[in-house]
């Protein structure tokens, strides 16, 4: 008897990275090519691998393991198919790459929050489960909160947005709060230069997110999250979605959760696009339906955050990294890393790179080794002149400080920050005077207006700059900007006007020549 062949499985992603450049195309002519060659053919929509310059990439199951091809177009596809790609043939040149897991990006990393991204249908929880979602909520479950609170103490586990605040001292202040009511949050407003990680992991793997805040809210009691998702995102408002209604389909949702008793739902809120809803109060003024304005401190967001109320605020990659602490273990997790920044980050090369994307390794690794072996060196081919690091109010970093670890504590030794692993990089014709008058521009732009020293001193900051590069007086405005400076950083009420004279002051510190031209 012949047995029938079984069907080619083939996964091509939909992530918004991939669709942008065909994805969804290629996907519909390996459908069309499958059909006619009268090949049946299992295809499975994922989120990306993270080499965003081999988009869209296209992967074959094979006996020896997932064989990519990159990157693919929609007319390659028939050729493609033609010379055997549903099988993994090499034939299929040039776009054959060889096995995924062995490309050299692949290799370099140690993946444990985006573990799943790339490899799983986002929209299917059988998939979720059968590649371990669920074991940390289920092994937290057996644990007290007071328990689990103390496993992400010991993690390491710091906070991936900009000041790396440690996530169980967070929730450890949650617990201990008096109140017949609390709150998760979940900060999605990915708003920083050359950051995505949030978005491919909610479009690539939205189960491991719920699976985090449900575990957050069963160590601190609390019964409702939400996520604060920017507008701009929306393939990843639309993931989210259909993964919190399948998660409560399921029951890992709502009331009696797997009949441990624990009540917890879950709400998506779309931002409206102000960059300083990224900061945790602005944020909560939001989602209680007014203008996003910092909120001064004290008060905590942990003793009294949304209405009133105690709040665990972490952002995606925080709580998307819980699931793999519980499910492991924490030593397992700590064992990562250098220092005090313990296990892996998420870090996203973006800009002027030849291969930009999504890395998720230990802390520890190299500035260098991130933008030169992994992504390159220049898109342009020229000599890379400077790197930034942690968004639009992070510092410049020139190439002499390239052997820098990615590390909290040696970056602020530094005077720069890792913020939320984004990296920016630049060649040797930008113009560093331009981009420090940007940074006091974009908080001109972007300041909720609340205090004086953000809303005026980036408007003073712009005319200073502006008169420094004119000659007018140049030393005289120098200094005038180091005290500007120094007011912004002391006085400002939040990290928005705090944290604009970093990029700013790197400018002047590695590249002065550029403010005398």
């Amino acid at each position: 008897m012949t047995r029938k062949p079984r069907p080619a499985r083939v996964f091509v992603p939909r992530d918004m990275a991939a669709k942008s450049v065909g994805a969804d195309e290629v996907a519909e002519r390996i459908v069309a090519a499958a059909r006619t060659a009268g090949l049946e053919l299992d295809l499975v929509r994922t989120g990306s691998r993270g080499m965003l310059w081999l988009e869209p990439l296209v992967e074959v199951e094979t006996p020896a393991g997932r064989v990519g091809y990159g990157s693919v177009a929609p007319e390659d596809v028939d050729g493609l198919v033609a010379a055997g790609m549903l099988t993994g043939s090499a034939r299929a040149e040039p776009a054959y790459l060889g096995l995924t897991e062995q490309l050299p990006w692949m290799r370099k990393q140690q993946r444990l929050t985006f573990a799943r991204v790339g490899v799983v249908d986002p929209r299917s929880v059988g998939d979720f489960t059968e590649h371990d979602g669920f074991q940390g909520l289920r092994r937290a479950l057996t644990m007290t909160p007071a328990e689990v609170v103390e496993e992400v103490v010991t993690s390491g586990l710091r906070g991936r947005g900009g000041a790396g605040f440690p996530t169980g001292i967070k929730w450890r202040t949650v617990l201990g709060a008096e109140s017949d009511l609390k709150f998760v949050c979940c900060n999605a407003d990915e708003g920083d230069s050359g950051t995505f990680a949030d978005r491919m992991l909610i479009e690539g793997d939205p189960f491991v997110l719920i699976e985090g805040m449900t575990i957050a809210a069963y160590a601190v009691g609390a019964t409702e999250g939400y996520v604060y998702l920017r507008s701009e995102y929306p393939d990843a408002v639309e993931a989210l979605n259909a993964a919190i209604a399948t998660a409560r389909e399921h029951g890992w949702l709502g009331r009696d959760i797997l009949g441990s008793g624990l009540t917890f739902d879950l709400h998506v809120r779309v931002g409206a696009g102000a960059y300083i809803c990224g900061e945790e109060t602005s944020m909560l003024e939001s989602l209680e339906g007014k203008r996003g304005m910092v909120r001064a401190k004290p008060p905590i967001p942990a003793l009294e955050g949304l209405f009133g109320r105690p709040t665990v605020v972490n952002n995606v990659l925080s709580l998307a990294t819980i699931p793999t602490i519980l499910a492991h273990g924490a030593a397992a997790y700590a064992a990562y890393g250098v220092g005090r920044s313990l296990g892996t980050s998420v870090f996203q090369l973006g800009g002027n790179v030849a291969r930009g994307g999504v890395v998720e390794t230990a802390f520890g690794i190299t500035l260098g080794e991130l933008v030169n072996d992994l992504g390159g060196g220049s898109a342009s081919g020229r000599p890379v002149r400077a790197v930034q690091v942690g968004g639009p109010l992070g510092a410049y970093l020139p190439v002499d400080q390239f052997e820098l670890p990615m590390d909290y504590e040696a970056f602020a030794a530094a005077g720069a920050m890792v913020g939320h692993g984004g990296i920016v990089v630049f060649d040797d014709t930008v113009d560093m005077a331009a981009m420090a008058r940007f940074a006091f521009e974009f908080c001109a732009e972007e300041s909720c207006g609340k205090c004086t020293p953000c809303r005026v001193g980036a408007v003073r900051g712009v005319e200073t700059i502006d008169r420094i590069v004119a000659g007018d007086n140049r030393r005289k405005n120098l200094v005038l900007l180091d005290d500007l400076c120094d007011l912004m950083t002391d006085g400002s009420l939040c990290a928005m006007g705090g944290l604009t004279p970093l990029p700013v002051r790197s400018a002047v510190r590695h590249f002065g020549e550029d403010f005398h031209a």
